[in-house]
Order: structure tokens, then C-alpha cells, then sequence
């Protein structure tokens, strides 16, 4: 009896310590983020050297499936790039709906001869449907927008010899409260994972949208599932094979965001679902890292097994509850990094939107919170369904920037500064 008090004992021990690790990163992250700022240090993207001055062809992939309605917006933002050496394969999966007026030799619908139901299936669909080798290929969704210098600026990462490259999120709609908030965990998230881990020299972890792959690389991965989370399994298989995931923060996709409680418990239940299914690929880039001496490994494949973030939240509020009965010292420590995660999560926010505005959205975040719990105890429904998000709003690039002030004004010296 003895012996399981104390190895219970261990085991709450380790489990405070990891979860502290992971509450007090959003702080230490902020501060770094002004040392880098406040000395001007340059970043990893400006130290490297050109390494080919090749211009990349890209095979652009977007997925579709039973909905059409976006495709011609998001063609529409392809033919305005500034940089034009790109190949586009729309695969039509399931699609009554049929997609007109489309006059390019570059652009391709496919309509596999019978419901595939994965992303992963329409992507490999879309390759063995490559009129030639491209050199790397992009994927996109069918519901989001390219900003005109999006493939020139991935282009340019490329050419310093970076072979995934991850794009920026900027969402396309901001109507609902809803949006607002899925926005603001989205400024969060990439700013954790994606624009500080890029600025220290370290792998940013990659979404189901707006990725380039060197196409080689890609053809590497092998799926054994094929149902959600594709992503999940990609990047765990990229960040061991290639020297950095990088971020290109001037790669501007716009997102279309959930507008109803519904559309988000279905995304989080199918996001929830992918980091229990993909545990194991996380652990492995982890006991990777560790064995490899590697850091950059290590530390990509911890925060891959991070629980998510209003499980983190819960998890630190039950670790000071406990403490204020048995260890006041640790009560009050466990209080500080509940505090210090508050204050870096606002001053994050505040950053990367540059409006004070966000910060109305913030005090209703727990009833987001709440709908992350409902996805959580929904996990049985995505083992038997797709659970599609369900979008609304069909917008051209041409009016969405005319909405936004500022983002026509991109330069090519703005490249790596954002």
C-alpha cells in the first residue's frame, strides 16, 4: 500500500510539473517576443542564404465535398497571384452542383467516379491526376481565400531551401459572436505554435489548409486512416524527415470561421478526436527527439502531446484547489500561472489583432469553452462520420481586401515582418 501511495505520489509530482510547463510557455513566449523585437534580431527566414533561385511549381489542391459554392471565389483569388507558376486541381467529391465558367488550361475539376469522404483520398486523387511533376504542392480548402502575393511569398521560402511551408490565418468572416472568438483562439494558437517557434529557429506546426510540401517529401507519408486529422499524422511525419517546418507569416489565407454553436462543436469534436487518435505518432516524435539529443523535435513532439487547451485550463484549476488544501506554497505558485497565462493570453490577443476591440470577445470565451466540453463528450459520433463544418459565406478576394484597411499595402521588405 505503501508503494502505490508513492508512486502515485510520482505521478502527480510529474504531471504538476508538466502541466506548469505548459502554463507558464504563453508568458515566457511573450517576453521573448519583445527581447526579439525591442533588439531587432533577425529571424531564421532572413539569416539563410538563397539556395536555388528556381521559381517552385506548385500543384494547388483544394478539396471540396458536397458544396461548390466556394470553389469559384477561391479560383478567382488563385488567378489574381502575383506569381503565376502554379498548377490547380479541384477535386469535386460527392458534388451535385457543377463548377462552370472556368476558362484556363492550369485549372482542373475532378470528379472522382464515386464518393471518397476523406481529404486525404481527394488529395491522392488530385496527385495521381497531375498533368506533370510539380515541384511542391499546396493545400487548401474550399472555403478560403488567397491574398494576391500568397504563392509569391512561399516561393521565396523555398528558395531558401525550406521544404514545408506553413501560411498564415486571417479570417474571412467576423459577423457572428462565435467567429470572433474561433478568430481569437486562432491568433493564439499561431502565435504559440507557429510565428514564436519560427522566430526561435524551431519547427511551427502545420493545418490542413494553406500547407506547401515539397511533393516528393508528401509522397513519403503513408495513411492508415482516412477519416480526420490528416494533419495530425502529416506533420509528425514531416517534422522528422526535413530539417524545419517554417512559417510564413506574410502568406495570407483567409479562413472562414464558425458562425454557429453547431459548426463548432462538429470542428472540435473532429479536432478532439485527432490528437487522441494520433497519440502515439505524437509520442514518438517526442522519444525521437529525446533519443536524437534533438530539441527542436523535442520540444514539437511535448507540445503535440499537450491535451487541449481547456483541458490544460481545467486540469491547472484542479491542481490549485488540491494545493490549497495540502500545499499552500504550491497553492499560490499554481495561482501565478493561472494569472500569468490570463495575461499572456490578452497581451497575445492584443498584439496580433491591434484591436482593443478583441478584448469584448475575451470575457465570453467561456461559453466557447463550453462548447470544446460538448465536443469532447461527442467523441462517438466522429468515428462513424466525416462531421463536416458547415460554411455560409461566399465572398471575392477583390471585396474582402477592399474591407480591409491595410492589406493591399504588402511590400516585398514586409516579407518576414509581421
Amino acid at each position: 500500500m505503501v508503494g502505490v501511495l508513492k508512486l502515485f505520489s510520482w505521478v502527480y509530482d510529474i504531471a504538476e510539473v508538466i502541466f506548469a510547463e505548459y502554463m507558464i510557455m504563453p508568458f515566457l513566449m511573450v517576453v521573448l517576443y519583445f527581447i526579439i523585437r525591442i533588439f531587432k534580431l533577425k529571424s531564421p527566414f532572413q539569416k539563410r542564404n538563397i539556395v536555388s533561385k528556381k521559381d517552385t511549381e506548385f500543384g494547388i489542391i483544394v478539396t471540396a465535398y458536397r458544396d461548390t459554392k466556394f470553389i469559384l471565389p477561391l479560383i478567382d483569388s488563385v488567378l489574381r497571384q502575383k506569381y503565376q507558376n502554379f498548377y490547380l486541381y479541384v477535386v469535386a467529391d460527392d458534388c451535385s452542383e457543377p463548377i462552370n465558367g472556368i476558362d484556363d488550361q492550369r485549372i482542373h475539376v475532378l470528379t472522382p467516379p464515386q464518393e471518397l469522404g476523406s481529404k486525404v483520398k481527394s488529395i491522392d486523387f488530385a496527385i495521381a491526376s497531375f498533368v506533370q511533376a510539380h515541384d511542391a504542392i499546396v493545400i487548401l480548402d474550399d472555403n478560403c481565400l488567397l491574398h494576391p502575393q500568397f504563392l509569391w511569398v512561399i516561393n521565396q521560402y523555398f528558395q531558401k531551401g525550406y521544404k514545408v511551408v506553413q501560411s498564415a490565418f486571417k479570417p474571412k468572416n467576423s459577423e457572428s459572436s462565435i467567429a470572433r472568438m474561433d478568430a481569437i483562439g486562432d491568433i493564439y494558437n499561431f502565435f504559440m505554435q507557429k510565428d514564436m517557434r519560427m522566430r526561435l529557429g524551431l519547427s511551427s506546426t502545420i493545418w490542413g489548409s494553406g500547407v506547401a510540401v515539397d511533393l516528393p517529401l508528401y509522397k513519403g507519408v503513408i495513411y492508415t486512416d482516412f477519416l480526420g486529422g490528416f494533419d495530425k499524422k502529416l506533420q509528425a511525419y514531416l517534422v522528422m524527415h526535413t530539417d524545419k517546418i517554417a512559417y510564413a507569416c506574410n502568406a495570407i489565407l483567409y479562413d472562414e470561421k464558425v458562425n454557429n454553436p453547431h459548426s463548432l462543436v462538429n470542428q472540435r469534436t473532429r479536432w478532439i478526436s485527432s490528437y487522441f487518435k494520433y497519440f502515439k505518432e505524437s509520442f514518438l516524435v517526442f522519444i525521437n527527439g529525446v533519443r536524437k539529443f534533438n530539441f527542436n523535435l523535442t520540444f514539437f513532439g511535448f507540445y503535440l502531446l499537450r491535451p487541449p487547451l481547456f483541458s490544460v485550463l481545467f486540469i491547472s484549476v484542479l491542481f490549485t484547489l488540491i494545493n490549497y488544501f495540502i500545499h499552500p506554497v504550491l497553492f499560490y505558485i499554481w495561482l501565478s500561472l493561472i494569472f500569468s497565462f490570463i495575461f499572456a493570453f490578452i497581451i497575445i490577443v492584443l498584439l496580433k489583432s491591434r484591436n482593443f476591440k478583441s478584448l469584448k470577445v475575451i470575457f465570453r470565451l467561456p461559453v466557447f469553452i463550453f462548447y470544446q466540453v460538448l465536443a469532447m463528450l461527442s467523441q462517438r459520433k466522429v468515428k462513424h462520420s466525416f462531421l463536416k463544418t458547415e460554411n455560409t459565406n461566399a465572398i471575392y478576394i477583390e471585396h474582402l481586401l477592399g474591407k480591409m484597411e491595410g492589406e493591399n499595402s504588402f511590400t516585398p521588405d514586409k516579407i518576414d515582418n509581421c
